[in-house]
């Protein structure tokens, strides 16, 4: 674990109240593992405030820049600008799982990397730099990294929705129907991280992870889609090697997915 000092510095970010920074980057596991000698709180609170702040600001980026685009496509942009997968991105971008205080077991399954945990210190930390300076500060350090990935989003068109393109592919490739399975469910029922694969066959296209079953399979289906685009999913022949079913828990298939 790094020196928010070296964070902030990083970001060209200076905390009036550096407690709100710590408290963003801290882990629920961290708290459990130190108890009352934890000096602050965990991060889930500031999540849950940095998930509605920047569903804001997105929605006004997306509204200024586009007058004219309907409400219905609005929406779908900004979901995928602010689905977990993506979030997680800016935060790898930014080494974010360097500077979280977690527990040592979190830490040692790969905590560090998890999706959703970096998806949550993102939005803690976009919280609490909104308590700690306000809406327009939490628009100088979020828009530019949000401007980059709406530009890959759009060139990668992953606004539409993946599961029905995949659909699409697979009828007309394969002449099957995915099927999504969840593999595993962990977590606290507040914060639950799903993982489903998608399957064609007896294949697995696709594996994803997210907070809802059905993020996640969104997600799955864009790992299909990426590996269509790459080669590795063919019509004719069969998927290259590499991906598997999972192991690590029983799979059970969606209802009404």
């Amino acid at each position: 674990m790094r020196d928010i000092q070296a964070l902030q510095k990083q970001l060209h970010l200076k905390f009036k109240t550096p407690a709100l920074l710590t408290q963003a980057l801290t882990h629920r596991s961290y708290i459990n593992e130190h108890g009352q000698d934890a000096d602050t709180g965990d991060n889930e609170r500031l999540e849950f405030l940095g998930d509605a702040v920047l569903d804001f600001v997105v929605g006004d980026m997306l509204f200024q820049r586009y007058p004219d685009m309907p409400e219905g496509q609005l929406t779908r942009l900004r979901a995928a600008l602010v689905r977990t997968e993506a979030l997680a991105g800016l935060a790898r971008q930014i080494n974010l799982g360097e500077y979280m205080r977690m527990g040592k077991g979190e830490e040692a399954s790969g905590g560090r990397d998890r999706q959703t945990n970096l998806c949550a210190a993102f939005e803690a930390v976009v919280g609490a730099l909104y308590l700690d300076r306000g809406v327009e500060a939490v628009r100088m350090f979020a828009l530019p990294s949000l401007d980059a990935l709406l530009e890959h989003v759009l060139a990668l068109k992953l606004h539409l929705d993946a599961r029905s393109l995949f659909q699409e592919w697979s009828q007309s490739a394969r002449n099957q129907t995915p099927v999504y399975q969840t593999v595993s469910a962990t977590g606290p029922d507040h914060q639950k991280e799903f993982i489903v694969e998608v399957v064609v066959g007896d294949v697995v296209a696709g594996r994803g992870e997210g907070r809802s079953k059905h993020t996640a399979a969104q997600s799955a289906a864009r790992d299909a889609l990426k590996r269509v685009e790459s080669g590795e999913l063919t019509p004719l022949a069969p998927v290259a090697e590499g991906v598997a079913p999972s192991a690590e828990a029983p799979v059970v298939q969606e209802e009404g997915e």
